[in-house]
């Protein structure tokens, strides 16, 4: 290992801490404990995936609460571009922005679209690209975002605060269509029953409240011990409402437009639906699989191999962070390395 490699790789290194630190600064002064109680899922496990360096462009496509974004400042000399669609993270985004001057850069919007956002700042090209995908621990325990089962809030669920609410779905969609979004976005067996009820319910009073909702579905499953029955059916809401498979194919396959020759991307997923897509893309971006994609051209130069799997199976989290953080329960980190194929 050169001189200047083994500085480099001691930096990181020191950089551990950063495990229990990244919301130490962004929630400080925000006088809001749900926001510093907030714990960046595989933290460190996103490090050394990334392997930050001095002088590169990362893009943090989700971010939510700060986490990934201050620990990869903070890692390297480095230059962060985030983006998020939820307009309430904003404040945090200028505290990072403040505190790291002309290394860090927010950008509002889908992160599908990182390739037009970041062109409009003449970036076109990156060496890293980190998306945690879902909903933020901020957005859950917030109650007016309507996104959570375990308190009561608006029956809402948007990540971007605007278009279709949950409740407006639950409330005008016919029952059929409640059903099919219950069971192909939420895996829900009941789905059907579960949409019965609903409709029930609402011809009686419109269904306006998380509670409201948790309960019919509850009604309908049962009880069980561990999940919450209504779990699956908020679930699937929240990814119909807020297009996050599509959006998540859509990331996928900017990020690989995006990034330079032996940049990295790491995605954690947290449920299979997620997990399966960055799964099947990159099995067929690194020719592990024999299908085509729909997302490239059928071309020879196409065929060639775009990624590089770093490790063909996913990444879990340590027991001891399932311990201190149950979200961390069923993450899944993949990560990925851009091949010099165009």
């Amino acid at each position: 290992m050169s001189k200047d490699k083994k500085a480099r790789s001691v930096g990181r290194a020191s950089h551990e801490p950063a495990k229990r630190r990244p919301m130490e600064f962004l929630g400080e002064n925000s006088g809001d404990n749900k926001i510093r109680s907030h714990i960046p899922v595989m933290l460190q496990e996103m490090l050394d995936a990334m392997k930050p360096d001095d002088g590169e462009i990362y893009v943090d496509g989700t971010f939510g609460a700060g986490g990934y974004s201050k620990a990869l400042l903070e890692a390297a000399h480095c230059t962060v571009y985030a983006i998020d669609r939820d307009p309430n993270v904003a404040t945090l985004a200028e505290k990072l922005k403040a505190a790291f001057p002309g290394r860090f850069f927010w950008l509002t919007g889908n992160f599908g679209d990182m390739c037009d956002l970041l062109a409009a700042h003449g970036v076109t090209e990156v060496n890293g690209i980190v998306l945690d995908i879902g909903v933020s621990s901020m957005q859950l325990d917030t109650a007016a975002r309507g996104f959570s089962f375990k308190a009561d809030g608006p029956l809402d669920m948007r990540m971007s605060a605007s278009g279709e609410s949950a409740a407006d779905i639950v409330n005008n969609a016919d029952e059929e269509d409640i059903a099919d979004i219950l069971y192909q976005y939420g895996e829900e067996r009941k789905s059907r029953q579960i949409a019965r009820a609903i409709v029930h319910a609402r011809d009686a009073k419109p269904i306006t409240r998380t509670s409201e909702l948790a309960d019919i579905v509850r009604r309908v499953v049962g009880t069980k011990d561990g999940l919450d029955p209504s779990t699956r059916t908020f679930q699937a809401l929240r990814i119909k409402i807020n297009d996050e498979l599509g959006e998540l194919e859509r990331a996928l396959a900017s990020a690989e437009r995006l990034l330079a020759p032996r940049g990295r991307l790491v995605v954690v997923t947290f449920h299979s639906l997620e997990d399966r897509i960055v799964k099947q893309f990159f099995q067929s971006r690194s020719g592990e699989t024999r299908g085509g994609s729909r997302h490239l051209p059928t071309t020879a130069a196409a065929r060639l191999p775009t990624f590089l799997l770093a490790k063909k199976k996913p990444i879990l989290s340590s027991l001891a962070e399932i311990h201190s953080n149950p979200r961390a329960r069923s993450a899944k980190l993949r990560v990925a390395i851009r091949a010099e194929a165009a």
